[in-house]
């Protein structure tokens, strides 16, 4: 059974921590049985040297000494790894109870939870502890019942290429997306996948809940530049319909719609069951609009009312 990466990864690191000495590739490979498994000087050199920049990305500082017959050796002094002593008040500790609760409905439950153990074990204020007993009229979540969350999440992190299947609102089949992953927002409940399109050439963002099957896997590089974390959020927020460069009319049905409403730049009540909104108009707005079914009548523009009804044809075929 190949072993996992993760358990490589931290082979090595304890190899690196716990040696006085540098250690060579010859050592390292004679002590960890991941790279003893390698096929040829090849295939570990390169799993080396892979695993090698995994562990200074993730931060962990490595040094490179050369003896005197010339041969490197490598190792991570603990004193150049030590993280600094923690000091929370109990405001700040509150805080991250708070944040650790956001995620309670995710994969990620067991590490908020482990965290902040550990933060608790190293002296963090017990008054972070209140929010797990005292009741509290906010309570933060954030929904995650699409199973291609986690591989996206790892795929992002790793800067990992994914394939899936991807169907569009307006489309009656799914087709497949080759995707270099960046990052996942979660706007408005929805989460979001922003990345760049090898077949289409270009950025794209995908909504999670259209991922139809698995999600694969494939090895390589990225061919395209990743670019800044906030450049990526506004384009999310873009692609999601937050940008808006006009208005458009909508009829809503009475006591529907309420994030609609929110939104509605003038609502006229009418007597017929009927409220009439004006509400921002941009990209992906159409998509939304969909979400709320008979509730909503587009009155304008046409352009806007088309791709409602293109959008709902495509959910009526199936």
């Amino acid at each position: 059974m190949a072993i996992a990466k993760s358990e490589r990864l931290m082979n090595l690191a304890l190899c690196l921590l716990g040696t006085r000495r540098p250690l060579s590739k010859r050592e390292l490979r004679g002590s960890i049985e991941a790279y003893l498994e390698a096929s040829g000087d090849d295939a570990f050199n390169r799993m080396f040297e892979r695993d090698k920049d995994d562990l200074r990305e993730l931060g962990l500082v490595i040094e490179t000494v050369e003896n005197l017959e010339g041969e490197t050796g490598y190792l991570a002094r603990r004193d150049s790894n030590r993280l600094p002593p923690i000091t929370l008040d109990a405001e700040e500790a509150a805080a991250l109870g708070l944040a650790a609760k956001v995620w309670q409905q995710a994969r990620l439950a067991g590490a908020a939870s482990g965290a902040l153990q550990k933060l608790r074990a190293a002296g963090m204020p017990e008054a972070g502890d209140s929010y797990d007993t005292q009741p509290s009229a906010l309570e933060p979540r954030i929904p995650v019942h699409e199973a291609a969350f986690e591989p996206l999440m790892l795929a992002c992190r790793d800067r990992r290429p994914v394939v899936f299947d991807y169907r569009k609102a307006n489309a009656a089949r799914p087709e497949t997306r080759q995707v270099e992953p960046w990052t996942l927002e979660c706007w408005r409940g929805h989460w979001y996948l922003a990345g760049w399109d090898r077949d289409r050439g270009a950025e794209r963002v995908f909504r999670l809940s259209r991922i139809t099957g698995k999600v694969r896997s494939r090895a390589g590089a990225f061919t395209a530049p990743v670019p800044d974390v906030v450049t990526v959020r506004e384009t999310v927020e873009s692609w999601a319909g937050e940008t808006a460069t006009r208005s458009a009319r909508i009829r809503l049905r009475a006591g529907c719609g309420y994030p609609l409403r929110a939104r509605a730049q003038a609502v006229t009540e009418g007597g017929d069951g009927w409220d009439e909104l004006e509400i921002p108009y941009g990209h992906g707005l159409d998509a939304w609009l969909v979400e709320f079914g008979p509730d909503v009548v587009v009155l304008e523009p046409a352009d806007l009312r088309a791709d409602v009804v293109e959008r709902l044809r495509a959910v009526a075929k199936g």
